[in-house]
């Protein structure tokens, strides 16, 4: 039976996969569905899996491609504007009462805990997104990322450096619009 051993094999990696949903999703029940549906294709796709001594790379690519697919179906093709001139540490400095303060930035960060993050990155767009958690939440590589999600390298590179660009613009407004600073506008009257 070629499917022999699926339960072997992914078990130990479904407490992974259901956290990367969550990162993914922004949500606990969306990310129980997703998994669901990644676990199924996975299932049928089982007999084609060559390293079943490692399989995580493979399950990542599994769950990603449903997490695509389900944005496709809910979203249909959308675009993404950037604020690339936009500077997150840049814009603290100009704003900082106190320049000369080593630690303004590392302020900035504690302003936000697990959570927050979680939130604020559904804001990022879904590529992009999915790019940046699997970057910098996981460690995946550029090209590992490549070929997770199936897109070319220059892709992937382009999707982390706007996805870094939107992480930081979103960050800045999260921080504005739930008083966690005072607006620059408010801080100068």
């Amino acid at each position: 039976m070629p499917r022999k051993g699926f339960e072997e094999v992914v078990r130990p990696h479904l407490e992974y996969l259901y956290a990367l949903g969550v990162r993914l999703t922004g949500n606990q029940a969306a990310a129980e569905d997703l998994v669901q549906d990644a676990l199924l294709r996975a299932f049928r796709g089982f007999a084609g899996l060559r390293n079943r001594q490692q399989p995580r790379l493979w399950l990542t690519r599994v769950l990603t491609t449903a997490f695509y697919d389900r944005l496709r179906d809910t979203r249909g093709q959308d675009t993404v504007s950037v604020d690339e001139d936009f500077d997150l540490f840049d814009t603290i400095v100009e704003e900082d009462p106190f320049p000369y303060s080593d630690r303004v930035h590392l302020d900035f960060l504690e302003l936000f805990d697990d959570v927050k993050v979680i939130e604020v990155l559904q804001r990022v767009h879904p590529s992009h997104r999915t790019a940046l958690i699997l970057a910098y939440v996981y460690g995946y590589k550029a090209r590992e990322i490549a070929e997770i999600t199936g897109a070319p390298l220059g892709t992937v590179l382009a999707r982390l450096h706007l996805g870094r660009k939107q992480l930081e613009r979103e960050l800045w407004d999260y921080a504005i619009r739930n008083r966690l600073l005072v607006s620059p506008q408010e801080a100068r009257t």
